[in-house]
């Protein structure tokens, strides 16, 4: 317990879609105003994306960005880590544009290709408020997210020796963890390495905790003591993942982009409650929580002054 933990939330994401929750944030006053409140309640880093206003669909446009970013900041001490995953049908450009544009602390990177499958969610929703929606969660079976070599190269040239951004590294299966490994055998990028386990996502690593243990340990051995990692868990493995994870010595992730539940059977109000819940679990088992500065020290991040927003 010599370390405080550093929380991450997700505010909103790409794949929820909004008829699963009215309240998933979807407009840039809601997405300001539900980070503003994890914060207070105890997340150090915020993981951002954005959202068309009228639609809610997922969208790259710089503009929208623009219209909460700034807000952000200038309310909270937060760490602002910004989606280079975009969603489901984005180019690459379009997927970094946000980040080019703002030049923050730390961006989200997606450490492999991989099946996304979304479509088991479709016909659990009885009433759909966009018609994009449906046929958004359908395609999902039938759709790569892709991460290439290239691709991770890219991100890693355009965003970190280009504007100094520091990676969220986002593993969703074991081989992951070994790609990481060769860029930063090959010297793309330098410790220290902040890496989320992403687990329950169909298509990536089930939810069981021996696969967590294992992508640890797996860690460990490839990249030592100089690591800071943390657990994405989805729906209802989200808390348990957590608090599990924390007692092996990571942080955690909590957001409506992971889960949409407080608890079972029972909607999350807001991003704020899921977080204020985690830090009552860990205050209670005696963990302090990381303040923003201090994950800004331990993942050598270089500062909100050196931001474009």
């Amino acid at each position: 317990m010599a370390q405080s933990v550093i929380i991450s939330c997700a505010i909103t994401g790409s794949l929820h879609v909004p008829s699963m929750s009215p309240y998933l944030p979807i407009t840039p006053d809601q997405i300001a105003t539900e980070s503003i409140a994890a914060a207070e309640a105890g997340a150090a880093i915020l993981h951002l994306h954005a959202r068309d206003p009228d639609t809610g669909r997922p969208t790259p446009t710089t503009n929208v960005f623009k219209a909460f970013l700034p807000r952000i900041k200038q309310a909270t001490g937060a760490v602002i880590n910004i989606s280079t995953g975009g969603g489901p049908g984005m180019t690459m450009d379009e997927r970094l544009a946000a980040a080019e544009w703002a030049s923050p602390e730390m961006t989200s990177l997606n450490m492999g290709s991989m099946n996304l499958g979304l479509f088991p969610i479709a016909d659990r929703i009885k009433d759909y408020k966009y018609d994009w929606e449906r046929p958004f969660l359908e395609g999902s079976r039938d759709v790569v997210f892709k991460n290439t070599f290239a691709d991770i190269g890219a991100i890693l040239e355009r965003l970190g020796k280009g504007h100094g951004s520091r990676f969220e590294f986002e593993c969703y299966e074991v081989g992951h963890l070994y790609n990481l490994a060769y860029f930063v055998d090959q010297k793309f990028y330098d410790p220290p390495l902040f890496i989320q386990f992403c687990v329950g996502i169909l298509g990536g690593i089930g939810a069981e905790i021996d696969n967590l243990l294992h992508m640890v340990r797996t860690a460990q051995r490839l990249f030592g003591n100089d690591l800071e990692w943390s657990v994405l868990a989805a729906g209802r493995h989200q808390m348990p993942f957590a608090t599990h994870n924390i007692l092996l010595g990571g942080n955690a992730r909590v957001g409506l982009e992971d889960s949409l539940m407080i608890e079972r059977g029972k909607l999350a109000t807001s991003n704020a409650e899921q977080v204020a819940k985690l830090v009552r679990i860990m205050t209670e088992l005696g963990y302090a929580v990381a303040t923003p500065d201090e994950a800004r020290t331990r993942l050598r991040l270089k500062g909100a002054d050196r931001t474009n927003f």
